[in-house]
C-alpha cells in the first residue's frame, strides 16, 4: 500500500502562482503512475494531470495546458503539481492519486490510493 498526503493548498488571487506536493509513504513510489485530480464544489472530480513512474511522460486536461506542469521526485517520494496564472475556475480540492499502471492514466477508476486532498481557492 501507499499512504498520500497532499499540502501546498491556499488562497491566491487571480493570475498568482501556488505549488502542491503530494508525499508517499509505504511501497516504493518509483513503482507507481501519479496522477493530480480536483473537484470543485457541485462538481464532479476531474482529471487535472497524469505522469509516468519515470517522470518522463505527462499528459494534461485540456483546460489547464501550458499553465500548470506535474512532476516527480523518486528520490524524495513527492509529486508536484506548478500551477501558474490561476484562474477562478481552479477553485477546487486538489487530490493526488496512484495506480499500479506505470505509464499513469487519466482515468480516476485506474487508481486505487488516493489522498485527502487540499484546498485550493482563486479570488478573481
Amino acid at each position: 500500500q501507499v499512504q498520500l498526503v497532499e499540502s501546498g493548498g491556499g488562497l491566491v488571487q487571480a493570475g498568482g502562482s501556488l505549488r502542491l506536493s503530494c508525499a508517499a509513504s509505504g511501497r516504493t513510489f518509483s513503482g507507481y503512475g501519479m496522477g493530480w485530480f480536483r473537484q470543485a464544489l457541485g462538481k464532479e472530480r476531474e482529471f487535472v494531470a497524469v505522469i509516468n513512474w519515470g517522470g518522463g511522460s505527462t499528459n494534461y486536461a485540456a483546460s489547464v495546458k501550458g499553465r500548470f506542469t506535474i512532476s516527480r521526485d523518486n528520490a524524495k517520494s513527492t509529486l508536484y503539481l506548478q500551477m501558474n496564472s490561476l484562474k477562478p475556475e481552479d477553485t477546487a480540492i486538489y487530490y493526488c492519486a496512484a495506480t499500479y499502471l506505470n505509464s499513469g492514466s487519466t482515468r480516476q477508476e485506474d487508481y486505487g490510493y488516493w489522498g485527502r486532498g487540499t484546498q485550493v481557492t482563486v479570488s478573481s
